[in-house]
């Protein structure tokens, strides 16, 4: 078993305050678009995700931002009512939401994830594909397929 050596020799410790340092940032950048880092991540993944050629589901978008199923449904209800994003009933099941972003939500996200990758190289310059492979395999099981 591991000795303790104090929270400033623990790389959770400060991967903790380096994720919290990252948020704090991209909602200072992400204010000038009034969008909030959940707002950015669940608009941004609902047009990721649409990518794919069909309209992902509410759930699925969730999934994807790392955003809890019912604050995400709250969130999202607000983009829709910002016209930023319409939710649709899938026709094989209508309990099952679809997520569309308008033209105006597409420009949003597309604006906010320039800020974004600005956002990560302002903190994380040029280590920031290192960084990423080294964080890859920890938070992969989080994500869906």
């Amino acid at each position: 078993m591991a000795e303790p050596r104090g929270p400033l020799m623990s790389p959770g410790f400060w991967l903790h305050h380096a994720a919290l340092e990252w948020r704090a940032t991209l909602e200072r950048n992400l204010r000038a678009l009034g969008l909030t880092p959940t707002q950015f991540n669940l608009l941004a993944s609902a047009g990721w995700l649409s990518r794919a050629g069909e309209l992902p589901t509410q759930q699925q978008v969730a999934d994807m931002s790392g955003a809890d199923r019912m604050m995400a449904s709250k969130v999202i209800r607000g983009l829709e009512e910002r016209g930023l994003l319409a939710r649709r009933a899938d026709p094989a099941d209508a309990r099952v939401l679809r997520i569309e972003l308008t033209a105006e939500g597409r420009e949003l996200a597309s604006r906010g994830v320039r800020i974004a990758v600005d956002t990560d190289e302002q903190l994380f310059g040029a280590d920031a594909d290192l960084l990423r492979e080294h964080l890859k395999p920890i938070a992969a099981h989080r994500l869906p397929n």
